[in-house]
């Protein structure tokens, strides 16, 4: 859109041509970018919103989803029929007022909820950025207030307001280090560097004189591609590519500083973009119900057609009703309308009251959620102080009925913290927390180099090449503390673990690096090649020329690569069997490992393959497979010196978390963006993959080679019956993998491979391939899903599933912004689903079938009344006393029900996961359990009616000499269904409480207190009771009322309670048994039945499936290669192909020259000026 900028300006003015010519030519394809210049074109704002509603949309979106439940439309055509005049036998407002009450108080609990995602956003959108003045100076402004064009300071440790150009940095030559975890899930940091036009302009004087323009693709949401120029004035344009991109969600580290140019703002963000709309969600037991009513609707109608036609035939048999029915009674006496009469009359079989109900306990459970100081997280260090939080109290029961979980890695499961723990050299292993065999620590590795034993050259190798062989830069800071700066976090910890043996890395030159070794003496190894790391490689290499003046080669990698290039002398290879060993030892513990070795390299022999090597580096064609083919010829002939193992720390109990998932039935995905390598050690670590389960692995490079692994997998667990069953068998895809495999004619048997897996683990995948397996599995299982997730990344595979729940408690994370509910841990998703998810569900689910059993009920006697009434549509009860039946007398034991009940207690449901299988099979609110409610309640009013009736046949006389009439059997029979559909509710009551005892006793009790009241009212107030007057001293007097009060009840419900318990005694549930053992205060564990599964003929099948698959003897091999580095823990996270070569990173720090200082300053004042275009 463009802006309209009014004359005031001069046209020739060449800054207003620029702005024309970017307007014009924007309309094309891309964008142009004016710098230091007002824009031409207005953009998005940066102002986000994850809300639901705003000012203008709230009433349309708030309606729309209030009448897609059919019991709102239904109530609501009631209402405006009651409006006729001599229609509705029950009054003109006991339907409309109560759904206007019904529909003020869910708008306000919307809007309250939607208030807080306000808070949130607003949060995001006032935090503060320093922006470039045309004056050269730096001032504060929101993020919200951050436009296109915009040149940004941003310091260290701080979000990227909006996806930004790099353009120079306080690191040389413009470099900066990146932290993307909330975008893609990567724990290594990434390099960008800014361009070499740009990257000196460290002034915001000279920044701020700098012109021209950036040529931009329009806005897409590709995290990993830009394409674009920057043209300064007077020169030549440059190209800008993804390497210079600084993307919203992402996370400045290891760099004071950095200037960058605003490119996309807002929703235009390729972070955003790749974000959906904020989903209207609705829980599975709404859309139950909501079926639920429409064929009660039908049974309406057919009662309505019945009683109608009953009236007509009636009318018309002949006989003189004259005394009963006078005939300027009611005008409106055709058939159509006593139609509407009886619609009307029988309209409360549809409760209006279960909405009411239904807020109240969802809103009140939210709170439970909310307030519950088991999922109270406090880290003082951090400075987190965390609850629970549920952002929404419309799915609290989709919680109990959780089939599949969807969990992000790196800060959901992990920590993105690494720690070096322990090591293998020379055979030997150095594990201070070793359980089994001899317990070495870390100052036992220093004392045998300093005693010469245990093979001190090789010990020596090893902490060389933990302080040489990387690109970790050191960094003195102001308190004269060492900090390592590093691409890749295992690096990082390696050099850090080095430490513990007191070998220092003291400095980086272009050249050289220099050490400090464990007896205080300063060494310097001369660099003079740096062989990359690569997902392919597997593998780092670093030629030095040691103090001594030898050449060394000192590798690291997986051990399937590393070991097949030992050489054959059994000094090489001595300690191979027992490195194997500890290498499996080190997995079992979940822990990465990398293989380390080391060779010498004679002068000639390096001579002579460095001319190679420079050949290969300048070679125009096919340089990687030169320069790989010329690496590989120097990385043989190695030495073994033995292994590392590092810690990617996993969130507290997360193995024992996913554990109890797993053991309740619930399905675990781990959708991440992290390497394959990295996201298969933490499945190992956190015990979503165990060393006896199947490994499936799709690494598929066509669509047919997707299609081919798919279906040969498919079709030999079919040969066993597998499919679709839980087999103890994990698989792993790739986000290239899923480009084929989610095609349309390839997603069935993709769907029905995945389902047939105990575990399933996706990597290299995308925020939208995370979302689109969501979707997926919702629509090929219809299963009620869980996504989980702390990042930017994880909001649109979080609002696509049934429950979104957010990691809370560390800034800048939108995910929790987004989400249903929030948590500050990952281990209390098993609270939240095993606690709060069961009762919720198990809770709502006996709401809603007993507001439909106690109106039913009440309202079905009507039908029976009227087939002595000559289908009049005369009620049986006074008018005011059925208003009062959902308010006052029946609606405390529902909200007893929703918030107290229980079947087992918060500790018993934690520690036996298997309890959940009954609230997950929905086995408490289906069609059949509805139907069986609405059966037992149709019995129970021909019970309620039929006893009492039969009882005053014959006519019940007073000493005063009154006599009954309609309104003592109408007034007989409310009491009676209040007293069972109170007592009915202690029934099904799992758990007592004195707010039971007094939902209960209490109702019963206020209706008589309100029947003595209300038959004393008229004629003090003479427009209501005046048929009422003195009923309770008729009923109350009567021997044959006081029969019928401890008869009926008796009889109604001793079936009820005859079922309850043979049903408790003879067909007796886990969770049945458990609950009589916790009120007996007997051990609960022998009542367990759903433990652990065993091994079972199905493992056996798994064995014969597996030798049965891989028949290509190339995707064979591969297959072993990855399976080798799986079972020994291999994993190491870096950046590949990025902005700065790993070799030219190093070479361009000096770390013993001072660093750029900080050149920001900040303008005293913000000085008033003209708006720009973009601001009109």
């Amino acid at each position: 859109m463009r802006s309209n900028v009014g004359g005031e300006e001069d046209q020739g003015n060449p800054r207003n041509a620029d702005a024309r010519a970017q307007a014009e030519e924007s309309d094309g394809q891309g964008r142009r970018i004016l710098i230091n210049l007002p824009q031409g074109q207005k953009y998005k704002s940066n102002e986000i919103s994850t809300a639901k509603y705003n000012l203008f949309t709230f009433i349309p979106k708030f309606l729309f989803e209030q009448f897609r439940r059919y019991a709102n439309i239904f109530f609501l055509c009631i209402g405006l029929l009651q409006q006729i005049p001599g229609v509705s036998p029950t009054g003109k407002y006991v339907t409309i007022v109560p759904l206007f009450v019904i529909l003020t108080i869910t708008a306000v609990k919307e809007m309250v909820e939607d208030i807080k995602r306000h808070k949130a956003d607003s949060k995001v959108n006032h935090t503060k950025v320093k922006v470039l003045t045309s004056a050269g100076d730096w001032i504060h402004k929101k993020w919200m207030e951050v436009c296109v064009g915009d040149i940004l300071n941003i310091e260290n440790s701080s979000f990227f307001p909006a996806d930004l150009i790099l353009l120079a940095s306080s690191e040389p030559q413009g470099m900066c280090y990146i932290e993307t975890a909330n975008l893609d899930g990567e724990t290594n940091l990434k390099i960008r560097s800014g361009l070499v036009c740009t990257s000196e302009l460290t002034d915001p004087k000279n920044l701020a004189r700098l012109t021209g323009q950036v040529e931009a693709e329009q806005p897409n949401r590709s995290l990993y591609e830009f394409a674009g120029n920057i043209v300064l004035s007077g020169e030549q344009a440059v190209p800008v590519s993804a390497t210079q991109m600084l993307l919203r969600g992402a996370r400045l580290r290891n760099t004071n500083w950095v200037h960058g140019l605003v490119v996309y703002t807002g929703h235009e963000s390729k972070l955003l973009m790749n974000s959906t709309k904020a989903p209207l969600k609705r829980s599975t037991v709404d859309i139950v119900t909501n079926y639920q009513i429409i064929f009660l609707f039908v049974i309406l109608v057919c009662l309505s057609l019945i009683s109608a036609i009953g009236n007509l035939v009636k009318g018309n048999n002949g006989e003189d009703h004259e005394f009963y029915i006078k005939a300027d009674s009611n005008l409106n006496n055709g058939f159509g309308w006593q139609f509407i009469t009886f619609f009307i009359l029988y309209n409360n079989l549809i409760p209006i009251s279960l909405q009411v109900t239904l807020e109240i306990v969802k809103f009140i459970q939210a709170y439970y959620m909310n307030w519950d100081e088991a999922m109270h997280y406090i880290d003082p260090e951090m400075g987190v102080d965390s609850y629970a939080l549920a952002r929404t109290s419309n799915l609290n029961e989709e919680l109990g009925q959780i089939k599949y979980v969807f969990s992000d890695k790196t800060g959901t499961l992990t920590r993105n913290v690494m720690e070096y723990k322990k090591c293998s050299v020379a055979g030997v292993m150095y594990d201070p927390e070793r359980e089994f065999g001899k317990q070495l620590g870390h100052k036992d590795l220093v004392d045998n180099l300093k005693q010469g034993t245990n093979s001190p050259e090789m010990i020596s190798d090893f902490l060389t090449l933990l302080t040489v062989c990387h690109t970790v830069i050191p960094e003195q800071g102001e308190d004269g503390v060492t900090r390592y700066n590093a691409a890749s976090p295992d690096e990082k910890a390696l050099v850090e673990g080095a430490e513990k043996y007191d070998y220092r890395f003291v400095a980086r030159r272009p050249e050289s690096v220099t050490i400090k070794t464990c007896a205080g003496k300063m060494e310097t190894y001369q660099v003079l090649n740096v062989i990359e790391f690569t997902s392919t490689r597997k593998r780092m290499s670093i030629v030095v020329k040691t103090p001594s003046g030898e050449i060394k080669l000192y590798i690291k990698g997986a051990d399937s690569v590393i070991l097949e290039r030992l050489g054959q002398n059994r000094e090489q290879r001595e300690h191979y069997d027992t490195t194997l060993n500890h290498l499996e030892e080190f997995a079992k513990c979940g822990l990465r490992t990398l293989c380390l070795g080391v060779a010498t390299i004679p002068l000639a022999q390096y001579e002579e393959w460095n001319r190679r090597w420079v050949v290969a580096s300048t070679a125009i064609n096919d340089r990687e497979e030169q320069i790989d083919e010329v690496a590989t010829s120097l990385e043989t002939n190695l030495t073994l010196i033995g292994a590392t193992a590092i810690e990617d720390k996993l969130q507290d109990q997360v193995p024992e978390t996913i554990e109890k998932l797993l053991e309740a039935n619930i399905h675990v995905w781990m959708l991440t963006g992290d390497k394959q390598e990295t996201a298969i050690n933490i499945a190992k670590s956190c015990r979503l993959h165990r060393d006896n389960s199947d490994l499936f692995i799709i690494n598929s490079r066509s669509p047919e080679e997707a299609r081919e692994e798919i279906q040969e997998q498919l079709k030999e667990l079919k040969k066993d019956g597998l499919v679709g069953k839980s087999n103890d068998i994990t698989l792993v895809t790739d986000g290239k993998s899923l480009n084929y495999t989610l095609l349309p004619d390839m997603r069935k048997d993709f769907i029905d491979l995945c389902t047939s897996c105990r575990a399933v683990v996706c990597c290299r995948v995308s925020p939208i391939q995370k979302a689109d397996m969501v979707e997926l599995v919702k629509e090929h299982t219809g299963a009620i899903t869980l996504s989980i997730g702390d990042g930017a990344n994880d909001v649109a595979m979080i609002q696509k599933a049934a429950v979104g729940v957010g990691i809370s408690g560390n800034e800048g994370l939108q995910a929790a912004n987004s989400a249903d509910f929030a948590i500050a841990q990952f281990r209390f998703l098993s609270r939240l689903l095993f606690v709060h998810g069961a009762w919720n569900y198990s809770r709502i689910s006996k709401v809603i079938l007993y507001s439909f059993y106690k109106n039913i009920t009440l309202y079905i006697i009507e039908l029976w009344f009227a087939i002595y009434n000559y289908w009049s549509g005369q009620v049986i009860y006074e008018r005011w006393t059925i208003g009062m039946y959902n308010l006052f007398f029946t609606s405390a034991p529902p909200v007893a029900l929703g918030l107290f009940d229980r079947t087992c207690t918060a500790a018993t449901r934690e520690e036996y996961p298997s309890l959940y299988h009954s609230t997950q099979k929905s086995e408490f609110f289906n069609h059949r359990e509805f139907w069986k409610w609405i059966a037992n309640s149709i019995v129970h009013s021909v019970l309620l009616f039929w006893l009492p009736q039969m009882a005053m046949y014959f006519g019940v006389s007073w000493e005063s000499g009154q006599t009954d009439g309609y309104l003592v059997l109408g007034n007989t029979v409310y009491t009676l269904v209040v007293v069972t559909t109170c007592l009915k509710a202690g029934i099904e009551m799992d758990a007592w409480t004195w707010f039971s005892h007094g939902s209960i006793w209490g109702s019963i009790a206020l209706w008589f207190l309100f029947l003595v009241i209300y038959s004393h009212i008229w004629p003090s107030a003479k427009f209501v009771a005046s048929n009422m007057a003195g009923m309770s001293e008729i009923l109350l007097s009567s021997p044959v009322f006081w029969f019928c009060l401890l008869l009926v009840p008796t009889v109604t419900l001793l079936a009820d309670v005859a079922f309850r318990a043979i049903k408790t005694t003879v067909f007796t549930t886990e969770t049945d048994k458990i609950r009589i053992a916790e009120v007996m205060n007997k051990e609960v564990a022998v009542y367990v039945e759903g433990g652990r599964r065993p091994i079972s003929e199905t493992s056996r099948l798994l064995r014969n499936v597996r030798k049965r698959f891989r028949k290509n003897k190339q995707r064979q091999e591969e297959q072993a290669t990855m399976e080798m580095d799986v079972r020994h823990g291999y994993a190491f996270s870096q950046e590949e192909a990025g902005a700065v070569s790993q070799g030219e990173y190093i070479r361009r720090y000096d770390t013993t020259r001072p660093r750029i200082p900080q050149v920001p300053q900040m303008a005293p004042k913000v000085p008033p000026r003209k708006p720009k275009v973009h601001e009109v």
